[in-house]
């Protein structure tokens, strides 16, 4: 058994045709951690995932999973991770227990201990009740419970995790993550995920933000936030425009408008909006302040907040649409 990063990679990349979707990253995981790749969709985060799962074949550069080759090694890295798709993959004409002893059999899990790995695995994430019962009769997240106990099955040393609570309400996902920080009490395993939510990356050890193909920064998400140093300020006016020249003339402050607002970052945030009413010398209809957060992060980083950079991503795919048509 491998004594080095549960994953470890060196300038991977992954070109469809002329298109970059991941440019040389690096990074590595440590053996027990919870790391997130936090990024808008179609930031490469599914695409890198998915070379480390072995299911796309890198471009260029090279992956270790639990100390296995991503390209040579593909067998023993299957053998050694779970994976949680983006969208389900369950069987919703087969019960519960049937989707997992189907999964046992694929991965070869001992006949002898595949019932007593079920209950254990099933009573994990709260369903054992519901063991019986056909899969398209549960709800969103009771299959996105099932998934993550399937994942679990044959004892992975490394799961993946592809935006495990995408679509969900947010009671649900906030009760996801107690099941998640509950198996990983519970498992000795290191717990690899992607996702778009600001909230659910908290939950990490350590954060890489990725975007437009890039790692640009990893740490974890208060020595990120902490970078940052500045509340954030959000304004609307009559002319976003002339506000943004006002604050650059008066104030030397940088704004842009982010999310429908007049957004800049200023040191203590609720001191200086008096200053903001007295001197920029147009009318304000309302302000907010907020501490640094890990929107502040990203933004801080690539420039525009996640929810900006998914709407340009979003109107760049359907102008790819349109001009195939």
């Amino acid at each position: 058994m491998s004594t080095g990063p549960a994953v470890a990679v060196h300038g991977l990349r992954k070109n469809y045709g002329k298109v970059e979707a991941v440019k040389g990253v690096d990074f590595e995981v440590a053996p027990g951690e919870v790391f997130g790749f936090l990024g808008p969709n179609g930031a490469g985060k599914t695409t890198t995932i998915s070379m480390l799962c072995t299911l796309v074949d890198p471009t260029g550069g090279s992956a270790l999973v639990a100390g296995h080759d991503v390209v040579r090694e593909r067998d023993e890295v299957r053998r050694n991770i779970g994976l949680v798709f983006q969208d389900p993959t369950l069987d919703g004409y087969l019960s519960a227990e049937q989707n997992l002893r189907f999964h046992a059999e694929l991965y070869g899990v001992p006949k002898n201990v595949v019932g007593d790995r079920i209950r254990q695995v099933v009573e994990m994430v709260a369903l054992w009740d519901r063991k019986d019962a056909k899969v398209m009769t549960f709800s969103g997240g009771m299959k996105r419970r099932l998934e993550i106990a399937r994942g679990l099955l044959h004892s992975p040393r490394v799961l993946f995790l592809d935006e495990p609570t995408v679509g969900l309400d947010p009671q649900t996902r906030s009760a996801i993550w107690g099941y998640i920080n509950e198996l990983r009490r519970l498992e000795d395993i290191t717990i690899f995920m992607t996702t778009h939510y600001m909230d659910e990356a908290e939950y990490c050890d350590r954060i890489a933000i990725i975007d437009h193909g890039e790692v640009v920064v990893i740490d974890s998400p208060e020595a990120l936030k902490a970078s940052v140093g500045k509340d954030r300020v959000q304004i609307h006016t009559g002319d976003d425009a002339a506000a943004i020249a006002a604050l650059r003339e008066r104030f030397g402050v940088e704004a842009a408008v982010r999310e429908g607002a007049v957004t800049f970052a200023v040191a203590s945030g609720e001191e200086f909006v008096p200053r903001l009413f007295a001197e920029l010398g147009m009318p304000i209809t309302s302000v907010s302040v907020s501490r640094p957060s890990l929107d502040d992060v990203f933004m801080s980083y690539t420039g525009s907040t996640i929810r900006d950079a998914e709407s340009g991503a979003d109107a760049m795919s359907w102008m790819r649409t349109m001009a195939r048509r």
